[in-house]
């Protein structure tokens, strides 16, 4: 079969990216998630105002109670090996992911792709590997005539300072990523692509892409603005503020990689095979899917014709309330200028004079006011009331106090049936940060040059400093998210937990089968945030060893005959006694006896030297 020719390959990829936008415009995709966006943002009505209007934003008020319940907190990512050869690499790259999530600011990136994830119902996380190097005398003023005193050479010209090196997790605006239209998920997508919109002049001086391409470039538009559904025209004689769109193509099925731009008729970068172990760099995190459709459905989706009707009633009330003022009907003729303005005043206990004899009843009396029906006033609460069971947010979750009286035990039975919803997600969004961490640390070991110095974390105070290169963490791994992790910590649920541990192990402590140490440091540092526990505690002293005992020197070892120790050198009568040997009468080496102990027991007694060997034929006695 005939190779297929670049021009081919770039006119398809194309066309499929092409086809994407036009099929997520079709299918009112871009619109809808712009407006859930607006939804969040407070943006919630279409047109120039007529009237007066109220908006009370629920759904500001949803996403940032789940938010918060699923990702503020830094995840405690776990190493196990796949492999027991690799088991002492396990915690060294245990030590270094934890690291880096902190270090490289990877949980903002995330975090932000979670709101994503919530508004729109879909969020992109990006990998990848970062090198930035630049040379030497670029930070350095007047290079020419310190170069020319220092004598300075080409070949130091040309060396560079490596600036970054290291992986990193990015956060992608989902209008700029595209995918197979033919797809229900991620697993069957035969492409995937990325697009970036960078400033015209950057794009054409970029040295990565290919030169006969950037020549054929053509700028885009005039905003940075990326979303798919804002098109503007541009001045070709203007290209200084301009931008250019660039795709980064993944084909899924035939593993390659590319880079072209939306003009020309060139790659930017050739197809060449995917750069990464683990395929293409993006994780894409999911809310509620819909059967046979490739995008999910938000929190907002569901609830935004009762955020709209919401809004609408509140006005309506407001409405209504303007319109109910009291008015008088008065006899004109029976008032003069100032008894008139009297009337109108807000002042108390004013005098107000009536001209002739009127009767008073007939000068003044009430207008009929129009009063709303009090059920009207309940409109409001029953959409709220919806709103919170379609969403499964409860009053309790908000943090609001509710109008009926519950006992504890119906509270508990609604927060666990909200918390229910949230710990699914709370598992979905760990088991995200595991695929990015595994990436991660693939990168690292694919890429990293050199040796770098991480500090190991769990030891603030005195931190521990651990320098490495990738050989440290060659190997297979798992990785997993400790539940709960990137949950709010409940600081008085947490002490409690800790002082009941402490009650639960008493009995064990008893038995002696505690490190007492090790528990009151998880105490401390567990359950009420002490960084160094260790500076509370005293270290046990070591029991002193037992000695044996010694018998007197007037008297032989049990077991041996009168007058064995005629004869016996002194060395081994101390040894028999349970005691060492005076340094002075140390046994000297024999060479023609063969050793220290031969020498020793040739120059025995018969006798001594037999009832030695009889005791220690004879087996212990229990």
């Amino acid at each position: 079969m005939a190779r297929e020719s670049n021009q081919n390959k770039l006119s398809t990829q194309r066309s499929r990216v092409e086809y994407a936008k036009k099929w997520r415009v079709n299918e009112s995709y871009d619109n809808l998630w712009q407006r859930l966006i607006n939804l969040y943002r407070g943006r919630q009505y279409r047109g120039m105002a007529t009237g007066d209007r109220l908006l009370v934003n629920i759904c500001f008020s949803t996403i940032n109670t789940l938010a918060p319940s699923v990702a503020i907190g830094r995840p405690k990512i776990n190493v196990n090996p796949r492999k027991p050869s690799d088991g002492d690499k396990a915690i060294l790259t245990e030590s270094i992911i934890n690291y880096w999530w902190q270090h490289y600011d990877c949980q903002s990136e995330f975090q932000r792709a979670v709101k994503d994830y919530l508004i729109i119902g879909h969020g992109w996380v990006k990998t990848g590997y970062r090198f930035v190097e630049e040379s030497k005398l670029d930070n350095i003023e007047d290079t020419a005539d310190e170069a020319a005193e220092d004598n300075v050479t080409s070949d130091v010209e040309s060396s560079f300072i490596i600036r970054e090196d290291r992986p990193f997790a990015e956060r992608i605006n989902p209008f700029d990523m595209f995918v197979d239209p033919d797809a229900a998920n991620m697993d069957d997508a035969r492409w995937i692509a990325q697009r970036i919109r960078k400033p015209f002049k950057d794009v054409q001086n970029d040295t990565r892409y290919e030169a006969a391409a950037r020549k054929e470039l053509t700028p885009s538009s005039f905003r940075s603005y990326t979303d798919s559904s804002y098109q503007e025209s541009y001045d070709s004689n203007n290209k200084d503020d301009s931008y250019c769109d660039i795709y980064e193509y993944y084909d899924i099925n035939t593993g390659e990689m590319s880079v072209f731009s939306d003009s020309g008729d060139k790659f930017l970068i050739k197809p060449v095979k995917m750069p990464y172990v683990f395929g293409h760099p993006f994780v894409m995190l999911r809310n509620y899917d819909i059967p046979n459709f490739f995008y999910p459905m938000g929190e907002l989706e569901a609830i935004e014709p009762l955020q709209y009707e919401l809004n609408e009633t509140r006005t309506q009330m407001m409405n209504h309330r303007k319109r109910y003022s009291r008015k008088w009907l008065i006899q004109e003729s029976a008032f003069d200028d100032f008894g008139r303005q009297m009337l109108a005043s807000d002042d108390d206990n004013v005098m107000v004079p009536v001209k002739g004899s009127e009767n008073l009843n007939n000068v003044a009396v009430p207008m009929p006011a129009l009063i709303n029906p009090p059920e009207f006033y309940n409109q409001s609460t029953l959409i709220q009331n919806d709103i919170d069971r379609v969403s499964g947010v409860s009053e309790y979750q908000r943090g609001a106090i509710p109008e009926t009286t519950r006992t504890a035990r119906e509270a508990s039975i609604i927060a666990e049936a909200g918390n229910a919803r949230v710990a699914e997600k709370l598992v979905y969004i760990e088991n995200s940060i595991a695929q990015c961490a595994s990436n991660i640390i693939m990168l690292a070991q694919q890429y990293l040059t050199g040796e770098q110095t991480i500090r190991i974390i769990g030891t603030e105070a005195s931190p521990v400093w651990l320098t490495f290169d990738k050989d440290y963490i060659s190997g297979q791994f798992d990785f997993t998210v400790e539940a709960g992790s990137t949950a709010p910590r409940n600081e008085a649920f947490r002490r409690d937990m800790a002082l009941q541990i402490v009650s639960a192990m008493q009995p064990f402590a008893q038995a002696g089968l505690v490190n007492l140490p090790k528990l009151a440091e998880y105490v401390l540092t567990t359950g009420f945030g002490v960084k160094d526990a260790s500076t509370f505690l005293q270290q046990p002293q070591a029991p002193e060893a037992p000695q044996a005992p010694q018998a007197p020197q007037d008297q032989m070892p049990p077991g041996l005959p009168q007058g064995a120790d005629q004869g016996m050198p002194p060395e081994l009568m101390a040894m028999m006694q349970g005691g060492q040997p005076p340094m002075d009468q140390q046994p000297v080496p024999n060479p023609q006896a063969g050793g220290d102990l031969e020498s020793l027991l040739a120059s025995l007694p018969p006798e001594v030297l037999q009832q030695l060997l009889a005791q220690q034929a004879q087996p212990p006695v229990m």
